[in-house]
């Protein structure tokens, strides 16, 4: 759980290999392309997808559907692909149909630059590449639920608080 909160982050899957200080199973599952492939054909995979040209991300669908099962909230982080291919998915599991509730985060252009640049992990085609994603994702934000105009990271994380509150009085009126 995050923090006591009530809820826990999913850690999703990738094949890019872990940026410095990340720690595979905590900060994603770090697969190798052949790992993928067979978790791909296993049917392991809620949802995954080809992201910025050569990499594949995906959610393994017991790190959904488990937690989901124990009557944990989860809160998942995916990109505009990954949320249409979940909410497809969603048909089949009516736990997670009934749970899933989406939350778009618009990030003003010169932050999210800044953002991508801090990192200082790309060089300047792959941050053109995810610029230009980040402006197609924008159009489909009126498709979620909720949309939260970021600000600060404490902001943010209020803001989400403030939609699990409402998903679960939504869930569970009294």
């Amino acid at each position: 759980m995050a923090s006591g909160l009530g809820f826990s982050r999913v850690v999703t899957s990738t094949t890019r290999p872990p940026r410095e200080g990340e720690v595979n199973g905590s900060h994603y599952h770090f697969f190798t392309p052949a790992e993928f492939d067979a978790r791909v054909a296993a049917g392991d995979f809620l949802e995954w997808a080809w992201v910025h040209g050569d990499r594949r991300y995906g959610t393994l669908a017991s790190s959904v559907l488990d937690p989901l099962g124990r009557g944990q909230d989860l809160v998942l982080s995916v990109d505009v692909q990954g949320v249409a291919s979940i909410r497809r998915a969603a048909e089949g599991y009516p736990a997670l149909q009934r749970a899933l509730v989406t939350v778009f985060i618009v990030v003003g252009k010169s932050r999210l630059l800044s953002r991508i640049k801090r990192r200082g992990q790309d060089d300047e085609a792959e941050v053109a590449r995810r610029m230009a994603t980040a402006e197609k994702e924008l159009l489909e934000a009126r498709k979620f639920d909720f949309i939260i105009e970021s600000g600060t990271r404490d902001e943010d994380f209020a803001a989400l608080l403030a939609i699990l509150e409402a998903a679960r009085r939504r869930a569970f009126p009294s």
